[in-house]
């Protein structure tokens, strides 16, 4: 059979990509090495029956900030997202704790002598969330429709996390700003740290950071109902390993990295093009752990147990050590630690009376496990650091799962030696040859796109990468503007 277009990855971005073309009224098959689609992004009972952890992602402020997935009707498709009441608490020593609200003034005022630069620093965007979301979402060197915005924006986020950071006058402000540009699993040293941590802060206000009832499945498993409403064909359980085991199609998208897309392309790919897609770096590997717990985390700092999600990790200079450290080929000792808690607002994540926990610390890329029977050392330093800001935490784990970064590679082929990313956050790579085109989705080979967060915009579960990727597509090779897929659901 022959198709408009083949999709190989049913990951966010793979997925949105086939919805992308689908809503065009395209046939488009979509296929996929595992068993299940979703990549990263689904939901299992990793720990204890009835303990429903998420595998990769867990919390999600640029999903709920996507403009694509806001077009969409996922929530027909099983989809709701559930807010908490705080987006994120930051605990410090000493029992206090810097507090992300969703309001910006809330948020300054908390900060004490550090609430002014903050305000200053994220305001402006957050007023202006639709235009900023629409660029810092799309492919980095496209001219934006607020030049004067965003040259504001690129002024602030052009700075490493440090420098940046001189700007706010408390240390419960730069520890936030710290523990947000740490997503971003750069050197704070670095761009572009800044950049990844303003987002994120910015979008907590806009939209906040919300969970997924059900878990991370939920979004994935809406995209999938989505697409196969539309008319789509999914294929499970079908490893791909050259272009040439595709069948007939007009247009090919990837959710791959680049050197996985030069393994698959073989010759079809010009020799200058792969060589570039071969020397992709992938960044430091996350090391993940799921609790099942008797009870909740007991923070120190009450305010915690309000937030969704939580940055462990204490001061800025501490978060720059422990993110320094794995770019050295080691894991810091008190590493910076992200700590969602799912089941303190969705209880269908475990049984009753009792709750999970999903952490993961950045350790060097590829770490594989311990042998069995033994704890690996950086799950018992992301234990130590969770119980210095919540004693008794360590007493209420009834199981616990551990995934060193070898382990998620297994769970999904984008995550490369742990990343992901998609790619390792250099400014080389990030406005590099790869990206430094406003069609970065393309490639040289004719009707093959790349649509991967190795891709712009890069790391997260928005689906915007596979939505840009689809629309290359709709204008490169087929030759039309897109228009199905915004005038069924824009009415929204």
């Amino acid at each position: 059979m022959s198709w408009d277009a083949v999709v190989v990855g049913a990951g966010p971005n793979g997925l949105s990509a086939s919805v992308a073309l689908a809503g065009e009224g395209l046939s488009v098959l979509l296929v996929e090495a595992n068993d299940v689609v979703g990549g990263a992004a689904r939901t299992e009972e990793l720990t204890l029956p009835g303990f429903r952890h998420d595998v990769g992602s867990a919390v999600y402020p640029m999903g709920a900030g996507s403009p694509f997935f806001r077009r969409l009707p996922l929530e027909e498709h099983g989809l709701e997202w559930v807010h908490p009441p705080l987006p994120l608490a930051h605990p410090m020593d000493g029992g206090d704790a810097a507090v992300l609200h969703r309001s910006v003034e809330e948020t300054a005022a908390a900060l004490g002598a550090g609430g002014a630069g903050y305000r200053r620093l994220v305001r402006p965007f957050v007023q202006a969330w639709p235009d900023f979301a629409e660029h810092v979402m799309d492919a980095p060197f496209r001219i934006p429709r607020r030049p004067v915005l965003m040259a504001r924006f690129g002024a602030r986020a052009a700075l490493p996390t440090t420098v940046l950071a001189r700007t706010l006058g408390s240390p419960e402000a730069k520890a936030l700003l710290a523990g947000n540009a740490a997503h971003s699993a750069a050197p704070l040293e670095r761009i572009p740290s800044a950049a990844v941590g303003l987002v994120l802060m910015i979008a907590a206000h806009a939209v906040g950071w919300p969970i997924a009832r059900g878990g991370a499945g939920a979004i994935t498993g809406a995209l999938s109902s989505l697409f196969l409403s539309l008319g789509g064909t999914i294929e499970t359980g079908r490893t791909v390993t050259s272009l040439d085991e595709l069948p007939s199609a007009r247009a090919i998208l990837l959710a791959l990295t680049p050197r996985q897309i030069a393994r698959l392309g073989g010759d079809r790919i010009p020799a200058r093009y792969r060589r570039r897609l071969r020397r992709w770096r992938y960044g430091p590997g996350a090391h993940k752990v799921d609790w099942a717990l008797d009870a909740p985390i007991p923070w120190t700092s009450e305010i915690c147990r309000r937030a969704g999600t939580v940055h462990v990790g204490g001061s800025l200079e501490e978060i720059a050590s422990a993110e320094r450290a794995p770019w050295r080929g080691s894991a810091s000792p008190r590493p910076f630690v992200l700590v969602a808690q799912p089941s303190l607002f969705d209880p269908t994540r475990a049984p009753e009376g009792r709750h999970t926990a999903w952490a993961y610390a950045h350790v060097p890329n590829g770490w594989a496990p311990t042998p069995e029977g033994t704890m690996h050392p950086v799950t018992d330093a992301i234990e130590r650091q969770v119980e210095r800001f919540a004693p008794g935490f360590r007493a209420r784990i009834l199981a616990r799962a551990v995934h060193a970064p070898v382990e998620l590679e297994v769970w999904d082929g984008n995550l490369v030696g742990g990343d992901v990313n998609g790619g390792a956050p250099t400014a080389r790579q990030w406005f590099g040859p790869t990206r430094w085109t406003p069609r970065p989705w393309a490639t040289p080979v004719p009707d093959l796109y790349a649509c991967s967060a190795a891709t712009p915009p890069g790391g997260g579960v928005h689906g915007m990468c596979g939505y840009h990727a689809a629309m290359a597509a709709l204008q490169g090779t087929f030759g039309v503007e897109p228009t199905a897929v915004f005038t069924r659901f824009t009415d929204r």
